[in-house]
């Protein structure tokens, strides 16, 4: 500062004006900011803003005497004779001024007779504002503060957080006996409002992964709070001097490890952003880790946004007990704990307070639980009382207890890994651990009255193991492996510490294995498709694991955000429920859909699967027949892929004829199997298989008992071309069908109806039926075609239109009379 005061004393000397000081200052200022950032960068932010506090201070003490100087030249009286004083207000008082932030200031005098002190406030003020400075000003007589102060809380609050910068100690001294008379003028009613004003804060400013750092849960607003209510009990100029009793010196010290590197972050944000900036968006992260000297990795990244939401969760639990203990100091309640308490006592009081339902969180507990005693040590007493929570009306209470004082994770150790992780993921607005304890309070308080009622249903062993499996099921998050696989690794594993039974263990390790199955299936899938309800049936098995699924979900999508779970997604919802429910009656299918399923993870693990686009990959998985899946192995399905991308415009067609002839067909346009099949007659069919694939296209696999010749290949060959016009005709001989052989199961499922053909194997049989079903314009989805000791065991999968169930005497009359 040497350079700009002798600066300013050639200025004044040489009679400049103020302008020309103003410029002179605002140079000064211009460089000292565009050097901000690596100043921060050199300390990494510490001390910063008590640092930026002070160069401003300076600053204003150059305008100052520069203003006094202009009024009396040379003959400047001494500062304390000058019946003016420079005072610092807000932030700025507090000496946490930010680098955007205002400075506010107030100018407070006394009226003497011989001194001109608006002139002299005048010059100051002109100086100020043409230093570009943006300031916020007060002016008042001594004799004002009191009556002021009593106009708006706000002005109150400013007053109470004075520092005096520059000017007469007499003026100041004198401004001291006043904000005395302020600090005792109504002291219940401005703290009384100050809470109300708090809760109001924390209703717009949640404690989320966006969390705002200056108004928000945890952030400077409350600690000020603090502040604010010590300075009207006990007179004091900072947090620590409030007494021991309230505020001792190991509370402090996390107390003040968590503000000052809020401070860092508070001014990083203004650095980066080039603004008053208090939210800590997740796109600022990365240019704030840098920073602060963080490395460029979403794992830094991730531990700079965790250790904000820590520190944010310190300030609030510290603050919120020391403002309770401030305000019931000479209440008879603080006597009602003692100083010190185990996690079992901790456990025993919850648990009584919650059976008589008059819980309430009570800030002596949290002290006591701030203060407990081993708390990273789990003891045999201490585990049975662990797992009667989950079996309480109110879990949920006492586990939010737990999680604001901070000592969840001691209490239930799969927390440890995921406290104040945060999940970058564009869906959760909370951090895992608050998302968690969310859940718990949904599954605990629904407001869906369809599900209520199935979680009525439960047993009290269910709703346990529920509410266990609710509270962890994301507790995987944050490692390098499938997050519902480690969640339900952890969930098992403090499961059996708690004595749970097998058989609930088992149920709530699928529950967690399964926890997005649902809601990624209602909001993903069509609900009316049969194979997406039985795949999702298959993964449950009954219906008590798929109403349990419902209630997870529910909680899981409610603890998201408030308008998650919403009228649209509950519609879905139900919907998948309700088919659901229904689908559970077809076993069989169930079953078949469960072997397609495992198989599909096979197949998935392909190396030519993995080769191929997503958009290949999903139009594979999502063939409809599960015959093909259960018949085929992983490399026969990529091979029938293959050959189906790269059919074209009408079909294409593979021929081997090693050991016995087999003839592969897929088709675009329609195959005029009949013809294909009555023509090759003479040769005995041992297995069809018939399969809708994917855009439309069909797949037929006809293998006969024999080979054929080289001159027979080229005949077959040219019978295949002649099958795709639907005109030509084969000669095919009737065979002998009766009534009783054929079979039809319209309840096959919701999309086929299902024929079975038990009948003397015949020359021709296929080719007749095929031709048939051509005539009654019938559309054959798969076909399971077996011949074995001269007996055809044949079923056909039929597609539903409407009509097929309506014409079953027709069809078994074509079939079997002519």
């Amino acid at each position: 500062m040497g350079t700009i005061n002798e600066e300013i004393e050639e200025l004044l000397y040489n009679n400049a004006s103020n302008l020309q000081i103003a410029k002179a200052i605002k140079k000064t200022l211009n460089e000292y900011f565009s050097n901000l950032e690596d100043s921060f960068k050199k300390s990494s932010g510490k001390d910063f803003l008590f640092s930026h506090t002070r160069y401003i201070d300076s600053i204003l003490q150059i305008i100052y005497k520069a203003s006094v100087r202009e009024a009396f030249g040379l003959f400047v009286p001494p500062k304390n004779s000058i019946p003016i004083a420079l005072v610092a207000l807000g932030s700025y008082g507090r000496e946490q001024l930010c680098v955007y932030s205002d400075i506010d200031i107030m100018i407070v005098y006394e009226e003497i007779e011989g001194f001109n002190t608006q002139l002299i406030i005048e010059k100051i003020l002109y100086i100020l504002w043409d230093t570009g400075l943006k300031i916020g000003h007060r002016v008042h007589t001594v004799d004002e503060l009191l009556e002021v102060s009593k106009t708006d809380i706000t002005i109150k609050t400013a007053l109470l957080e004075s520092r005096f910068i520059e000017g007469s100690k007499y003026v100041w001294t004198s401004t001291q006996n006043s904000l005395n008379s302020i600090r005792n003028f109504e002291p219940k009613e401005y703290i009384a409002q100050k809470l109300i004003d708090r809760e109001e804060r924390y209703k717009n400013f949640e404690l989320t992964m966006e969390p705002n750092i200056k108004d928000g849960v945890g952030g400077f607003r409350d600690a000020n709070l603090v502040f604010w209510i010590g300075k009207i009990l006990y007179n004091v100029d900072n947090i620590k001097q409030i007494p021991e009793d309230i505020v001792t010196d190991e509370e402090y010290k996390s107390f003040r490890v968590a503000l000052e590197f809020l401070f860092r972050i508070r001014a990083a944000l203004h650095i980066v952003t080039g603004k008053k900036e208090d939210t800590l968006r997740l796109e600022l992260i990365p240019d704030i880790a840098s920073l602060l000297d963080y490395k460029n990795t979403n794992r830094e990244h991730v531990r700079l946004a965790q250790k904000v939401i820590g520190s944010l969760r310190t300030i609030h639990l510290y603050c919120d007990v020391w403002i309770q203990k401030m305000i019931n100091k000479d209440s008879k309640k603080s006597d009602s704990l003692p100083n010190k308490l185990t996690i079992e006592n901790i456990l025993d009081i919850l648990l009584k307070r919650e059976a008589k339902e008059d819980f309430k969180k009570d800030y002596l507990l949290v002290n006591a639980m701030l203060n407990c005693k081993n708390k990273t040590f789990l003891s045999n007493n201490v585990i049975p009382k662990i797992k009667k929570i989950f079996y309480a009306n109110h879990t949920s209470k006492i586990i939010n207890v737990l999680f604001d004082a901070m000592i969840l994770s001691n209490i239930v150790p799969p927390f440890r890994k995921i406290m104040n992780l945060p999940q970058f993921d564009g869906y959760h607005r909370y951090t895992v651990d608050k998302h968690l304890v969310r859940c718990l309070h949904y599954l605990e308080n629904i407001k869906d009255k369809e599900i209520e009622n199935i979680y009525n249903t439960l047993s009290d062993d269910e709703k346990a193991i529920l509410k266990l499996a609710t509270l962890l099921h994301d507790t995987g998050k944050g490692r390098n492996k499938d997050h519902s696989i480690v969640g339900a690794l952890l969930f098992k594993s403090f499961a059996k510490k708690l004595l749970f039974s097998d058989e609930l263990i088992k149920l709530g390790e699928i529950l967690i294995l399964n926890h997005t199955l649902m809601s990624k299936t209602a909001q993903s899938q069509d609900l009316y498709n049969e194979k997406t309800i039985l795949s999702f049936v298959s993964k449950l098995k009954n219906k008590k694991m798929i109403d349990m699924l419902y209630l997870l979900t529910y909680a899981d999508m409610s603890g998201v955000e408030n308008n998650i779970y919403n009228g649209f997604t509950s519609k879905l919802l139900q919907t998948l429920y309700l088919n659901s429910i229904q689908a559970l009656e077809n076993k069989e299918l169930i079953d078949e859909v469960s072997k397609r399923t495992k198989k599909e993870l096979h197949l998935q693990k392909n190396a030519e699967f993995m080769e191929l686009d997503k958009t290949k990959q999903n139009k594979i998985l999502q063939i409809p027949s599960n015959y093909m899946f259960l018949k085929y192995s992983p490399e026969i399905i990529m091979d029938i892929s293959k050959m189906g991308f790269k059919t074209n415009d009408k079909y294409s067609y593979k021929i081997s004829n090693d050991d016995y002839l087999c003839i592969e067909i897929i088709r675009v346009i329609p195959l005029n199997l009949g013809y294909l099949l009555g023509k090759l007659a003479r040769l005995e069919i041992v297995n069809m298989d018939i399969f809708k694939i994917f855009d439309d296209l069909k797949y037929f696999k006809i293998e006969y008992n024999e080979k054929v010749t080289h001159d027979d290949l080229m005949i077959i060959k040219s019978i295949i071309a002649d099958s795709f016009d639907p005109n030509k005709k084969a000669d095919i001989q009737r065979p002998k069908i009766l009534p009783k052989e054929i079979e039809f199961d319209c309840e096959h499922s919701q999309n086929y109806v299902s024929m079975y053909l038990h009948t003397k194997n015949q020359k021709g049989l296929l080719a007749f039926v095929l031709e048939i079903f051509d005539d009654l314009s019938i559309d054959i989805a798969s076909a399971k075609i077996l011949t074995a000791k001269n007996r055809a065991r044949d079923m056909f999968l039929i597609e539903k239109d409407g009509k097929i169930c309506n014409n079953i005497k027709l069809i078994r009359k074509k079939l079997t009379q002519g």
